[in-house]
């Protein structure tokens, strides 16, 4: 589904810190599987998820997705590509604060252009399916770390992805929290989704959902 060929990131490229987070990455990322990004902090995890997601562009390389160079595209239609196929949870859930739960679902979607009615029903069903409705119209400082996090899943849902993302996902949970969130990614897999997952947890990295584990070390696959 997702290939990439030599894939290369350069920061600040002719400077003094000139520092390469991605070194010759080749990978390809089979749909409907469940892959993880394995390997400790700077290894170049974050960035990689970053540019298959279509949120950062590499320095050198090519990104095929679904058979199209994707690598090339005008901003405007990568934002298109972004927005249609990859849904996101960070590791720091990135939550607007001072709107409620409902409204920080229906964020990412309402660049579509969709009805209002229609878009606060599909996000009112995804709070209904991950057990939030009661907090629907609470502000996000007032949910606890798992309701936080299920809200960034369900907010991750609402353009209907063919690919999750997740960075760190489990890093600021416990371990009940962290075992439920994978049963989540079990079920969103087993309706056919792609995930894909940066994480050095064990509670990830071993668990029986996942497909195939790809350990990094310093920009490179190991």
């Amino acid at each position: 589904m997702i290939v990439l060929n030599d894939i290369r990131k350069v920061f600040n490229a002719g400077r003094p810190n000139e520092f390469t987070a991605l070194d010759g990455v080749s990978l390809s990322i089979e749909a409907g599987k469940v892959t993880v990004l394995k390997g400790p902090s700077g290894s170049g995890k974050t960035t990689l998820l970053g540019i298959i997601g279509c949120m950062a562009r590499p320095t050198a390389g090519r990104i095929m997705l679904l058979d199209d160079e994707i690598t090339s595209l005008p901003e405007r239609f990568l934002t298109g590509v972004r927005r249609k196929t990859f849904g996101f949870i960070f590791q720091q859930f990135n939550l607007i604060k001072g709107i409620t739960t409902l409204e920080n679902v229906m964020l990412p979607a309402l660049p579509n252009g969709e009805r209002h009615a229609l878009l606060k029903k599909r996000a009112l069903d995804l709070l209904e399916l991950f057990k939030l409705s009661p907090k629907a119209l609470s502000k996000v400082e007032w949910l606890s770390g798992g309701e936080a996090q299920r809200v960034t899943i369900a907010r991750a849902l609402i353009n209907d992805p063919s690919v999750i993302i997740a960075d760190e996902p489990t890093a600021h949970l416990d371990t009940r929290l962290s075992e439920e969130f994978m049963e989540i990614m079990k079920g969103l897999n087993g309706e056919g989704r792609t995930i894909l997952i940066a994480s050095h947890d064990p509670i990830v990295c071993t668990s029986g959902i996942v497909n195939r584990v790809v350990e990094m070390r310093d920009g490179r696959l190991a």
